[in-house]
């Protein structure tokens, strides 16, 4: 498998956020992520600057996967992207 980063923003306490980062996870996929919530005014502001420029709104979690951004816990999104990044998850491999 070709390992990949991707980013994602969560809120350390959203159980949402936790089954977001669980998914990348449990398939292998190397991805950074920061809590937005334990992250210090700057980092917050630029991440909001981020959210706003790629999503139009803020919200979490926000995981972006190449150039798309989804806002959510949208395992079926996450699933088709990673698939067009020719990036299959690791519980489909042999």
């Amino acid at each position: 498998m070709v390992c990949q980063k991707y980013q994602c923003y969560t809120i350390s306490t959203c159980p949402v956020c936790r089954k977001t980062k669980e998914f990348f996870r449990t398939r292998g996929i190397s991805f950074d992520f920061i809590d937005y919530d334990l992250a210090n005014e700057n980092e917050q502001n630029k991440i909001a600057v981020e959210m706003m420029t790629g999503a139009g709104r803020i919200g979490f979690p926000f995981v972006r996967i190449g150039d798309v951004v989804v806002v959510g816990f949208n395992p079926e999104r996450f699933e088709q992207l990673l698939k067009s990044e020719n990036l299959e998850p690791a519980t489909n491999q042999a």
